[in-house]
């Protein structure tokens, strides 16, 4: 294999593992606020479920989004169900 092929090859590899490791960057509460997102639930259900106000809920996911770099709810959830289960903690 030519070092410009084995580069690409490992560039690959890292694009697809940027994802998964972007998740692990996230706190416990954010992963579980990302969890119910990714559920369907708004940010008032998610705010009520877990005695927390809406605003607290509208600041984690502001962080999500930074951490895992997408702009709307969607992006997030389907980052979370494309990775996040199959990525341990810490």
């Amino acid at each position: 294999m030519s070092a410009g092929i084995a580069r690409r090859v490992l560039e690959l590899f890292r694009e697809e593992l940027a994802p998964a490791n972007a998740l692990r960057t996230l706190t416990s509460r954010e992963q579980e606020i990302l969890q119910l997102l990714s559920e369907g639930f708004s940010n008032a259900e998610i705010a009520e479920r877990l005695k927390i106000s809406a605003e607290t809920v509208r600041t984690h996911i502001r962080h999500i989004y930074r951490k895992l770099q997408v702009h709307n709810r969607t992006e997030a959830a389907a980052r979370f169900l494309r990775y996040g289960r199959h990525t341990p903690n810490g």
